[in-house]
């Protein structure tokens, strides 16, 4: 019976061991769990965001825009004959280089001399008619003013035999016949005298030798109109250029308003192009454009003359011309040259990576860090070159651009820069 009555006191001494035990653990863990979980500090570490940054810089987009363009002459006039003859003499030929006023050709000035010859008799022939006509008014006005002189006088003579009648016929010496003979007398003379007078008036106002005056005139006027045609028999160019055209022979006739040549002016020389509205905005405000001739390495400058401000509703184009001297004859009519619409230095533009965009809808956006902090600006874009894109407002040179991990930041979060590797 004593073997039993050990091992039971073994086992409830084992429990209550077991107990021990139990209530030990319990009591830790209710304190563990009072005091709350216990984090490593690696794990606080973590949930701060780790990025990447790039200072932003200008770089090159890409080569200057360009557009190809015409080559024009800047003025084209056709030469006009202004006098008619036959073709004397040719002077220049086609694709000569003239000067203005280089004589083309000499009309023959034959008929035009005979025409002078006879307008210079007309002119002489009424310029004696018209001292002859002067002389002779003159003549007749001495001979007028003579004879109311003398008819004043007979009127004086009159006018006293007349008054002496009527103091003789007071006094009764001669009869009222007598007196009304006299008084007759009288009266007729004044009335020859006022008459003469009249006449005297009449050829003193009266112009006749307007007739003669206008003769002469208009003969004076055909002599001017003939030594203009003679001049104009010999047919000078209006403009410097290339003679492109001259289609007379020796012998022709010509009348005037005929066409007689082709000038085209090559120095200076225009470039025309038509642009699209984005490009006509890239050459507003600027005061020229570098073109060059494809194949060429060579380039220059030319002078933005005109730059359409609406657009040709058939083409919905600009009208762009540019003018540049042409003194070497380099750039002929017909041909095309490249013009640059942007510069080398319009080409350097704050760009960042496309992969460093986020993009939300129709918006585009990027991270810039500030401090230690990360801002969420929206971008407007613009040229896209390979991996990078042109920023057009929104982000600034020399800025700290989030490029990694920007996909999962918040506008205001606080991040810590990425170790580097």
């Amino acid at each position: 019976m004593r073997p039993n009555r050990l091992k039971s006191k073994t086992m409830i001494g084992g429990v209550k061991l077991a107990a021990a035990v139990v209530l030990t653990v319990a009591v830790a863990a209710g304190c563990s769990a009072e005091a709350g979980p216990t984090v490593p500090a690696a794990t606080q570490e973590q949930a701060i965001k780790a990025v990447k940054v790039q200072k932003l810089a200008k770089q090159k987009i890409g080569d200057p825009l360009e557009q190809v363009a015409d080559v024009a002459p800047v003025m084209q006039l056709d030469v006009m004959a202004k006098s008619s003859g036959d073709v004397k003499e040719i002077l220049k030929k086609r694709g000569d280089q003239v000067n203005a006023g280089d004589v083309i050709l000499k009309l023959d000035p034959a008929d035009m001399n005979l025409q002078k010859e006879k307008a210079s008799l007309q002119l002489r022939s009424s310029q004696d008619a018209l001292v002859k006509a002067q002389q002779d008014l003159a003549n007749s006005k001495t001979e007028m003013a003579n004879s109311v002189k003398k008819m004043e006088q007979a009127l004086l003579d009159v006018t006293k035999s007349y008054n002496k009648a009527r103091n003789d016929y007071d006094q009764g010496l001669i009869t009222k016949s007598q007196l009304d003979q006299a008084e007759t007398l009288w009266k007729n003379q004044t009335m020859d005298l006022d008459l003469l007078k009249q006449k005297q008036k009449t050829l003193e106002t009266s112009d006749n030798l307007s007739s003669l005056t206008n003769q002469i005139q208009s003969a004076s006027l055909s002599m001017q109109e003939l030594d203009r045609s003679l001049s104009n028999l010999e047919v000078k160019t209006p403009v410097s250029g290339i003679l492109t055209e001259l289609p007379v022979v020796v012998g022709m006739t010509v009348q005037p308003g005929a066409k007689i040549g082709h000038v085209e002016q090559l120095d200076p020389i225009v470039i025309k192009a038509k642009l699209t509205e984005n490009s006509a905005k890239l050459v507003s405000g600027k005061q020229e454009l570098v073109y060059y001739v494809p194949g060429s390495p060579d380039k220059a400058k030319a002078k933005i003359k005109y730059l359409s401000g609406s657009m040709d509703t058939q083409s919905k184009t600009y009208e762009l011309e540019l003018e540049t001297a042409n003194a070497n004859g380099a750039l002929k009519p017909g041909t095309k040259v490249q013009i640059q619409l942007t510069t080398e230095d319009e080409q350097m533009v704050v760009a960042v990576p496309t992969l460093s965009i986020v993009r939300e809808g129709g918006d585009s956006f990027v991270f810039v860090l500030v401090g230690d902090t990360v801002e969420k600006r929206k971008v407007q874009l613009g040229r896209l070159n390979e991996l990078n894109q042109e920023v057009l407002s929104g982000i600034k040179e020399g800025e700290q651009l989030v490029v990694s991990g920007q996909n999962q930041l918040k506008d205001k979060e606080k991040v810590q820069l990425a170790e580097s590797k």
